[in-house]
């Protein structure tokens, strides 16, 4: 692993016990937002399938440290836990290998207040459990491992306000910043390692481990994420009525959603309009376009005669290439289904990747809500090809 990983994976005891502090400040705070739209109580929270009631997605994160750090639990197994829940019926509440996403509607969950006094209870015996532990990896597993997955959550609670029409943070609510475009760059290839060897030390995911070889052949690649207005050229062509442009998925897609541009576009005049945290803006054409699915991506390239790239690709551009290659403002689709690294296996949370492989798209990179903690050229996100709620973009590559 090299020196450009994100720093929490090196955290030791106290920059660890700073970031954990910090991870549940944010996570609160951006809670608060909900509470005062009254989204605390269940009830008033739509059901949606990419979201979860936010009550329920703050006990969740508290629980989630609970039982790999204060109850030591070797897996996610119901089995593996050491010790018994703070809360008489917290693995009911709040295991979401146990509870289905339906039901988490249904809950009958504690107070506001309640949650609240259980985040900050948990937080504390963390810190004081961390605060006695020697400085070894092995030892600073769980503790990493409940702050990638905080963090994690961080960001699902922010892109969450974006899809319930609510104000964000104002440091959080800008547009993506219109970087210089370097144009389209040149990367000779070769040989590069994916994945973290087992001598990387650190914490890392259980997908990125399997550290191996892969060639990477020459190609040619976006220095910037493609632009509203590069993707507005490809609507005002009839982009989504061809069905020339899209893959058979990406075609019933389409039909199910009778869409005919990005989600939050609205026309108006001679004029996009989009919406940003609940409120209407108008479209800036040399921001990077967000907010598209794997499908409208892959439309995209095939109306420009380009393609995505590989992640292969990505990470080489990202570690090895051209100084101007930049990333960061978006989550990046890929060419790549996520796939497990060779000789995979699972790590104590067990359900992270495993059930994932071969449904789910590979992302890289990361968005503007992303933690600086969390950032590495070698994360792998994933999601389900339909997914553009989340903080998403694409850049191209030339075919040759």
């Amino acid at each position: 692993m090299n020196s450009i990983t994100a720093s929490f994976r090196y955290a030791r005891t106290q920059q660890l016990a700073e970031a954990l502090e910090n991870a549940r400040h944010y996570t609160l705070g951006l809670f608060d937002g909900y509470a005062a739209a009254g989204l605390d109580n269940l009830r008033n929270v739509p059901y949606l399938p990419v979201i979860n009631p936010p009550l329920w997605e703050l006990g969740h994160t508290a629980w989630f440290a609970e039982w790999f750090v204060l109850r030591e639990a070797l897996s996610s197994h119901p089995a593996d836990a050491q010790f018994t829940s703070m809360l008489s019926k917290g693995d009911d509440w709040f295991d979401s290998n146990l509870v289905p996403h339906r039901s988490r509607w249904s809950l009958d969950l504690p107070s506001t207040g309640g949650v609240k006094t259980y985040c900050h209870e948990v937080l504390d015996r963390v810190l004081d459990k961390l605060g006695r532990e020697p400085n070894t990896d092995e030892a600073l597993y769980p503790y990493r491992l409940v702050l990638a997955h905080e963090d994690m959550h961080g960001e699902a609670f922010l892109y969450t306000l974006q899809t319930l029409g609510l104000q964000a943070p104002p440091h959080l609510a800008r547009d993506e910043p219109a970087l210089v475009a370097p144009g389209e760059l040149g990367f000779p290839g070769g040989t590069i390692q994916m994945g973290c060897g087992e001598a990387a030390g650190g914490f890392v995911f259980d997908n990125e481990k399997g550290g191996h070889a892969v060639y990477v052949a020459p190609f040619r690649m976006d220095g910037a994420l493609v632009t509203n207005a590069q993707y507005a050229d490809f609507v005002a062509d009839g982009g989504y009525d061809k069905r020339q442009f899209w893959s058979n998925a990406g075609a019933a897609w389409l039909m199910r959603q009778e869409r005919s541009a990005p989600r939050y576009w609205h026309r108006d005049g001679s004029q996009w309009l989009t919406v940003r945290f609940g409120q209407p803006a108008t479209l800036a054409p040399h921001e990077p376009v967000r907010h598209v699915n794997l499908y409208e991506a892959q439309a995209y390239c095939a109306w420009a005669e380009r393609r995505l790239p590989t992640e292969a690709e990505w990470e080489y551009a990202a570690q090895y290439g051209h100084p101007a290659f930049r990333w960061g403002q978006l989550w990046e689709w890929t060419a790549s289904p996520f796939e497990p690294y060779p000789g995979f296996a699972p790590d104590r949370y067990r359900e992270y990747s495993q059930p994932w492989f071969g449904s789910h798209q590979v992302l890289r990179g990361a968005s503007s809500a992303t933690p600086t903690r969390l950032r590495s050229p070698k994360f792998r996100n994933f999601y389900m090809p339909e997914r553009d709620d989340i903080f998403c973009g694409f850049r191209t590559c030339a075919w040759k």
